[in-house]
């Protein structure tokens, strides 16, 4: 394994445990929601990018795996706290 690849990895899955952490520290749910979506979408893009060093043999899965992860993060997650919003608001 590379170093290069070993950074990202690792850059990868400290962003996960960070936006963990949020969820033990912050009150507030969208707070909470926000820091995940951050940190996860950051770590897997991380963590793919790292695995593409790491063997660029399967270069078109990867891309296909960041490209999605990184167009679906946001856009779930910003579902999820509309219907955080919306729930309230009833």
């Amino acid at each position: 394994m590379s170093f290069v690849s070993l950074i990202l990895l690792s850059l990868g899955v400290f962003f996960w445990f960070f936006g963990t952490l949020a969820l033990f520290i912050n009150q507030e749910l969208i707070t909470k929601l926000h820091f995940l979506g951050i940190s996860d979408t950051l770590g897997s893009a991380l963590i793919v990018l790292g695995m593409l060093v790491h063997s660029p043999e399967s270069w078109p899965l990867l891309i296909l795996v960041l490209i999605t992860s990184i167009a679906w993060g946001p856009v779930l997650t910003h579902m999820i706290a509309r219907g955080i919003v919306w729930k309230r608001r009833r």
